[in-house]
């Protein structure tokens, strides 16, 4: 036997370490050049390792979950039975380098999945005349979906993908499980078994970052409803009579700014806590964090320098960040150093809810769902449109009355969202 061992490549950009998040081949399985390996997680991206050989696998070194540095043993390989494609490690680090620097850093994995998208080292290594007719193209989905994929038996060639790019999510997957008819066969059973799934990635990153941010900061929560019929009005007239290249209006812009401008009167509210230094950092830029849902979890881009923007320019950007973010485009630079962050679940946004401060912040702001309601005014029973907001503060930099006072700023300029701008 003639044994091969693949290392950890040198990612470039100062990585040293990086984490395992999944692997797509399993002991005694036989491989092609370009196959993909492993997915690893660094500070900086996640990227998908390929093969450079042609080979059988012997061994696998590491598990998913563990943290290893460069130049770690990964997996060994038997190339007895065949001649090797490319040269190895070298060729793996120049084409990882290579994908990853043309990233910006950002965190996505290396899509590979067909030919004619593979970078020139691979095109010249595996020639269309060398596939089968009858190859099918991978199906587009994040590791954490491959995944759950194998634990639930689901192929995903047959799961229709609705993310970019015909790109598989996890909804997707469930869709599928819940059809009455596979285009397999019968509907799947799950049975009563269970399966332990290993946190790493992403998911690990978010709870190490929770557990930081329920653990050392004393929380309070204030609850309020706010009256946006007028700001509804204003939104529905200025979406008629937009622009061409001018977004369409959500809420979230007006709320932005509605923030940016209360945070003016507030300073104490824009700015980072550390606790072990015991300093309060107050920012006079306003750098918002928008809390984001993707496939992979939770992240948080910054919309950076709202206080200078206008409502388009808020809209545009929140909408090019979050856009990002959900693609996995986005820069590391537009996650880091938001000073205070709004989280909104839109229409699943419920009656209110206690959000959980981002670390080092001492405050974040939840939207919940607008929903028309009938109240009282003027001694009338009228129905206006109503949203609530819920709020959570650092207990040991704002007092009590201090974050419901702030509240109640950025409600008045909800509820009359002229003053918003002059």
């Amino acid at each position: 036997m003639q044994t091969t061992v693949l290392k950890l490549p040198d990612l470039g950009e100062g990585v040293v370490e990086a984490e395992i998040v999944a692997w797509h081949v399993e002991t005694g399985q036989e491989v092609g050049v370009d196959q993909p390996l492993v997915d690893v997680m660094t500070d900086k991206a996640t990227v998908t390792i390929p093969s450079g050989l042609v080979g059988r696998v012997v061994r696998k070194h590491v598990s998913i979950g563990q943290t290893v540095p460069v130049g770690a043993e990964l997996i060994s390989f038997d190339t007895a039975a065949a001649a090797a494609e490319v040269s190895g490690e070298k060729e793996i680090e120049r084409l990882v380098g290579k994908e990853l620097k043309s990233s910006g850093g950002a965190c996505l994995p290396l899509s590979m999945t067909s030919n004619n998208s593979l970078p020139p080292l691979v095109q010249r290594a595996v020639s269309p005349g060398d596939l089968p007719h009858t190859a099918e193209v991978p199906p587009q989905a994040s590791p954490a979906v491959r995944r759950r994929a194998r634990e639930l038996h689901v192929d995903l060639q047959q799961v229709h993908g609705t993310g970019p790019n015909g790109r598989i999510t996890h909804a997707d997957v469930d869709v599928y499980l819940r059809s009455e008819v596979s285009p397999t066969g019968p509907r799947r059973t799950l049975g009563s078994h269970t399966t332990e799934v290993q946190m790493a990635g992403m998911r690990r990153r978010i709870a190490e970052k929770m557990v930081v941010s329920n653990t050392q900061i004393p929380h309070f929560t204030y609850i309020e409803e706010v009256d946006i019929t007028e700001l509804e009005t204003l939104r529905d007239h200025l979406n008629e009579h937009r622009t061409d290249g001018q977004p369409k209006l959500t809420y979230l812009p007006f709320i932005m700014l509605g923030v940016t401008r209360a945070l003016a009167r507030f300073p104490e509210l824009n700015a980072h806590y550390d606790d072990k230094r015991e300093v309060i950092t107050r920012y006079e830029a306003v750098h918002l964090g928008v809390a984001t849902q993707t496939d992979r979890g939770l992240c948080v881009p910054v919309v950076r320098h709202v206080e200078t923007m206008d409502l388009w320019q808020a809209a545009r950007e929140m909408r090019r960040i979050t856009e990002a973010a959900r693609n996995h485009s986005i820069a590391r630079d537009e996650l880091l150093d938001s000073t205070f962050t709004i989280t909104s679940l839109g229409r699943f946004g419920g009656i209110a809810a206690t959000p959980i401060i981002n670390h080092p912040e001492v405050g974040i702001l939840g939207v919940n769902k607008a929903a028309d309601r009938p109240v009282a005014l003027h001694g009338q029973i009228v129905i206006r449109r109503i949203l609530h907001l819920s709020a959570s503060f650092d207990h040991r930099v704002i007092d009590g009355a201090d974050g419901a006072t702030f509240i109640q700023c950025v409600k008045d300029y909800l509820e009359y969202p002229a003053t918003i701008f002059i």
